[in-house]
């Protein structure tokens, strides 16, 4: 037995009590106090999910967030370079790509021009790829961002600081903080929903996780066909009569198990399951495209008995009008490493009818100046060629994080307007760089928060989206 051993064993109450400094009255008034915080903290929570204003009147009531995860390049889409044309299979200067991290080339990698032909139009003279004719009839309605940066140069880290505000997975979602600082407007379906088309998501489900802020914020991910959520539907020999009986005894044992301990999660699970119960009626009738026009379906190019794009952005268009606060649709599959002429045709296919026609759709029925729309991905694609033999890859384009392009639509921003500039080569930004927490920022204050006061305390701290960063892109603002 060592001293500290033997000492500690020589240690009565009396002294614990006396070289503590606490004593018997000091414990007593503790044990008091704690009974009051306990009391306190056992009075019924308030719904957490209760509509309540934000710092100060927001345009956008909803936002419907088109992320296209894996990148599309800038440079074959939205910001045309000739000179890259010009260069083309050549390297590009030591200046331009000193201290860059490349994922998967070289630096001196050599030069790929614009696959695709590009022209100006609309009153904006937005100039804009062939690759996306149905965007090009709508540019005057959105506002593109040609100078969007980040520091992560790979897909889930650069997703996840997207949609956190953090490269490691564990904070909230963007949806997560607007509904927790909105609440919800509807009691039958969830406030954030989320969609998924493509070849999955490779930044997971901590993309719309609520992280440290109550389970009731996390984004509620809806299947694109059949049932909405897994297990909606009564099994054979429950009718509704049996499983109100059955949830309103989970529920009041949830309740009294509440009422003793006041852990918010209880007041989430109860919400839950009432939310649930709700959404085997709202649900189905949400999925049932029936009672979409065939002008409309023809419209996104949407047929309702196949998953694709175009479906989850009609029932993005169904859900705000239901009173969903933030929805999600994640189209992966912009990865172009090879071939980045047919991977952008194809996605281009896939996305550009359904997101130009969401607008539209939205315009004509009075919902755009309170709808946010947004779309981008992660970063950008480098002007420099990917090609190696053993991956099988050739006329690709590998990760870009010093520039990228995003549009916005509605919501309180400024339709028509070009904001920022890339060099040249399109791969340094040369005017008003927009950093991805002020986008953040700016998605916020649409919605009517201050993004510095939007907070939440945990493990000693107050944490918010932007963490110490991000400011209100002003100039893109209605």
């Amino acid at each position: 037995m060592n001293p500290l051993q033997h000492r500690c064993l020589d240690i009565t109450r009396r002294h614990f009590l006396r070289d503590c400094g606490i004593g018997v009255g000091k414990m007593a008034l503790g044990g008091l106090l704690a009974d009051q915080l306990g009391a306190q903290s056992t009075a019924p929570l308030a719904n957490p999910m209760a509509p309540h204003p934000g710092h100060f009147p927001g345009k956008a009531k909803a936002v419907i967030h088109l992320f296209m995860a894996g990148a599309p390049s800038h440079l074959d889409l939205f910001d045309f370079k000739p000179e890259l044309t010009k260069m083309d299979g050549k390297p590009l200067p030591p200046s331009v790509t000193e201290g860059q991290r490349l994922a998967f080339i070289r630096a001196d990698a050599a030069v790929m021009g614009p696959q695709f032909k590009f022209a100006k139009h609309g009153q904006s003279g937005m100039e804009i790829s062939e690759a996306l004719p149905y965007l090009s009839k709508i540019v005057d309605d959105i506002c593109l961002v040609r100078s969007c940066f980040t520091e992560q140069f790979n897909h889930a880290p650069a997703q996840t600081f997207f949609q956190t505000g953090f490269a490691v997975p564990g904070r909230p979602s963007i949806g997560s903080w607007a509904t927790y600082g909105l609440g919800c407007v509807t009691q039958d379906l969830p406030a954030f929903v989320v969609l998924s088309t493509g070849s999955g998501i490779s930044g997971g489900s901590g993309l719309w996780s609520s992280g440290f802020l109550p389970t009731s914020y996390t984004g509620v991910r809806f299947r694109n066909q059949g049932d909405a959520i897994l297990n909606v539907s009564n099994p054979a020999g429950i009718d509704a009569s049996l499983q109100r009986d059955t949830l309103d005894l989970v529920n009041n044992l949830n309740r009294k198990r509440l009422d003793t301990t006041g852990d918010p999660e209880i007041a989430t699970r109860l919400a839950n399951y009432e939310m649930a119960f709700r959404m085997q009626t709202s649900a189905p009738e949400l999925m049932d495209l029936r009672s979409e026009t065939k002008e409309t379906l023809d419209l996104y190019g949407c047929d309702p008995a196949v998953p694709s794009f175009a479906r989850a952005c009609l029932l993005a268009r169904r859900m705000i009008e239901r009173g969903v606060r933030f929805v999600n649709i994640f189209h992966e599959g912009w990865d172009a490493h090879s071939d980045v002429v047919g991977n952008h045709r194809d996605n281009c296919k896939k996305t550009d009818q359904a997101s130009a026609a969401l607008v539209i759709d939205l315009k004509r029925r009075g919902l755009l100046d309170e709808t946010l729309v947004v779309w981008g991905g992660e970063f950008g694609r480098t002007p420099m060629v990917e090609s190696n033999a053993a991956l099988g890859r050739s006329r690709g384009r590998d990760h870009h994080p010093k520039a990228y392009s995003m549009w916005m639509a509605g919501g309180g921003t400024k339709p028509g307007l070009i904001h920022g500039a890339t060099d040249d080569l399109g791969y340094n930004i040369i005017q008003d760089p927009v950093h991805v927490h002020d986008i953040q920022a700016t998605l916020l204050h649409c919605m009517g928060f201050d993004h510095e006061r939007l907070t939440f305390r945990t493990q000693g701290r107050d944490f918010r989206l932007t963490d110490v960063h991000g400011h209100v892109l002003k100039q893109l603002l209605a």
